[in-house]
């Protein structure tokens, strides 16, 4: 395959996994081929509404074919295709016997096999070694089956394109959080699971307070033990530090904008954190390359970008329709919302072409303005296709009606998703998210390393004159710009990367996004390897702060395998902790640790301290 708008990266990607190939193996679809696949199957509600899907299919085909929006992963290996499964986002129960346990492990399988991810809540599980008055004995915990859950899906392949991912969450008041939050210092524990604890405001109350909060067993719902909640608070930062897991909910803040709350609480996320859903619920997502809508003048060209939010939107509403649901519940709960996922990709390219550093003030405008008009635009689209269509179902008991909005077709209409794959495909940075380097190996597809070097920089290099076989060594050695005396200071402040931002930066800007998407912001706080523990802390606490619904952080090398590196494997710094403690000196306890760190899941102590 060969086509100049795709980069060899690309085209090794859309070959690995979206294209079409015969039964042995052979890609019998060229791109153009895909988006047509897509374009129609995801036209044909059309007719179910009076329209004619011809028209719809050409304005979708379009804007993939300009690469200025991509539909989620499912999407585009599924749609036209027998299996016919288009939503990324899945959240599934689980109960507190072993019936539900084991119905959620088969219903992730059915997931799975098509290309979805699941999330999970097991606060509703008693804790280990609590009484099962059935048998007498002594329940196993939620780690127990989280590690049955876990292997299931290596057992599982994602519609034999994706590996399965996973997001396990528990409660902070749970009494098994302390074994949860160091579960990942334990090697190859919960492969297949980003795992996230489920803040509440009283506990960040407590934190603040310096006080110490209540456990509380879900199956009695009595009180069975007090812990020090900034013990636990620094415990989470410093496993989080070690391992890149877990990352932090706050429950409280997602379901005050829950817009449908009388049917229930929302517990959990998909597994990049974007989706709050409720039980049984799905989303499907697409994302604008906005780098596409920078024009001429050094702006953002908004009537062109207003139409592409339209087309989006109507786009994501039909895929809810054109979906083969892998479970009658999910459908349900799904058409009763009609949740739908529109965010971006592509703003560190945009910023860019505006001539704007992303670590500037001036971009935090921008982006607070563009997340604003995506937003805006995207309720009116689904004010209007519910003058078309009708509203989604639960919208007369939802926060919309009691706003006094028109009626709308969607309970949600905005995220922001991490958009790995697509934004490969379409040769723009990710998400929300700076450039993570100017040159760098992306490991894809289990295990292939890609080599991607940013093609603006290059072509700017070689206009003015700087870009030698040197200077490409030395961004393969470092990844970043900054600090290379040959590289022109204006060029270094307008190309950033991941690791020359302070943390706080990538924190606020979540927060501008976050005050305009109705679900929440995929966003990697990214660390330097030689940051510390409290670094971590305090990102958690700015972005309780500035209203975020969670935050995830990763230290470069703290986890073995990380998908994008620069330069030589970084080195795991030691934390100071002796690596051959085997019990807890306040408690004595077993301590669950690796690399010289550990921690006590019984007391919180922690050997990082």
């Amino acid at each position: 395959m060969t086509d100049h708008r795709f980069t060899r990266n690309a085209q090794t990607v859309l070959e690995s996994r979206y294209l079409m190939r015969t039964g042995d193996g052979n890609v019998i679809e060229s791109p153009d081929q895909m988006f047509r696949r897509v374009a129609r199957a995801v036209a044909a509600p059309d007719a179910n509404h009076g329209k004619d899907p011809r028209i719809a299919e050409e304005r979708f085909f379009a804007r993939m074919e300009r690469l200025e929006l991509l539909p989620n992963s499912p999407a585009l290996m599924n749609a036209g295709r027998p299996l016919g499964q288009l939503a990324a986002c899945f959240v599934v129960p689980v109960g507190d016997s072993m019936a539900e346990i084991f119905d959620a492990v088969k219903w992730a399988a059915q997931i799975q096999m098509t290309g979805g991810g699941t999330g999970f809540s097991f606060s509703r599980l008693r804790p280990a070694g609590d009484l099962v008055s059935s048998t007498g004995r002594r329940a196993s915990g939620p780690l127990a089956f989280m590690d049955v859950f876990d292997c299931a899906t290596d057992a599982v392949r994602q519609g034999g394109t994706r590996r399965g991912a996973n997001m396990g969450v528990l409660r902070v008041d749970h009494p098994d959080v302390l074994e949860f939050i160091a579960a990942k210092l334990n090697p190859g524990r919960l492969r297949n699971f980003n795992v996230s604890v489920g803040l509440t405001d009283a506990f960040m109350a407590a934190v603040e307070d310096g006080t110490d909060y209540p456990l509380v067993n879900p199956r009695t719902h009595a009180e069975v033990r007090r812990l020090d909640a900034r013990r636990v608070f620094d415990l989470m930062a410093r496993v989080a530090w070690r391992t890149g897991d877990p990352g932090v909910i706050f429950l409280d803040r997602i379901n005050a904008a829950h817009p449908t709350p009388e049917l229930g609480c929302i517990e959990c996320t998909n597994p990049c954190g974007e989706q709050p859903l409720l039980p049984f619920e799905s989303c499907v997502l697409a994302s604008l390359n906005v780098a596409k809508f920078a024009a001429p003048n050094g702006q953002i060209d908004t009537p062109a970008l207003r139409g592409a939010v339209f087309d989006a939107v109507h786009f994501l509403d039909n895929l809810i329709d054109a979906n083969r649901y892998p479970l009658r519940e999910i459908e349900e709960v799904t058409r009763a919302n009609r949740k739908i996922g529109l965010g971006v990709m592509g703003l560190a390219d945009l910023l860019i072409e505006m001539g704007i550093p992303y670590d500037s003030d001036r971009a935090l405008e921008v982006a607070g303005e563009l997340a604003a008009f995506v937003e805006r635009e995207s309720l009116a689209a689904s004010a209007q296709l519910a003058e078309e269509r009708g509203p989604f179902p639960s919208f007369p008991s939802s926060r919309w009606a009691k706003t006094g909005v028109p009626p709308l077709r969607n309970a949600t209409t905005t995220t922001v998703a991490p958009t790995g794959t697509i934004s490969i495909i379409a040769g723009c940075s990710s998400g929300i998210e700076p450039l993570f380097g100017l040159m760098y190996v992306r490991s894809v597809l289990d295990g292939e390393k890609l080599l991607e070097v940013h093609p603006r920089f290059r072509k700017i290099a070689e206009e003015r004159g700087f870009w030698s076989e040197e200077l490409a060594t030395q961004l393969a050695a470092a990844g970043r710009a900054r600090g290379l005396p040959q590289v022109p200071t204006d060029i270094q402040a307008l190309f950033p990367t991941a690791h020359d931002l302070e943390p706080e930066t990538h924190v606020r800007m979540q927060a501008v996004f976050q005050r305009h998407v109705h679900a929440a912001v995929s966003k990697t706080v990214n660390f330097p390897a030689s940051a510390r523990p409290e670094d971590v802390a305090r990102v958690y606490k700015l972005a309780y702060q500035l209203g975020c619904k969670g935050v995830t952080v990763y230290r470069d090398g703290s986890r073995s395998g990380q998908v994008l590196s620069l330069g030589a494997e970084p080195l795991n710094a030691p934390c100071g902790g002796a690596p051959d403690a085997d019990a807890c000196p306040e408690c004595g306890s077993p301590l669950v640790g690796n690399h010289g760190c550990a921690a006590c899941p019984s007391c919180g102590y922690s050997l990082c301290a």
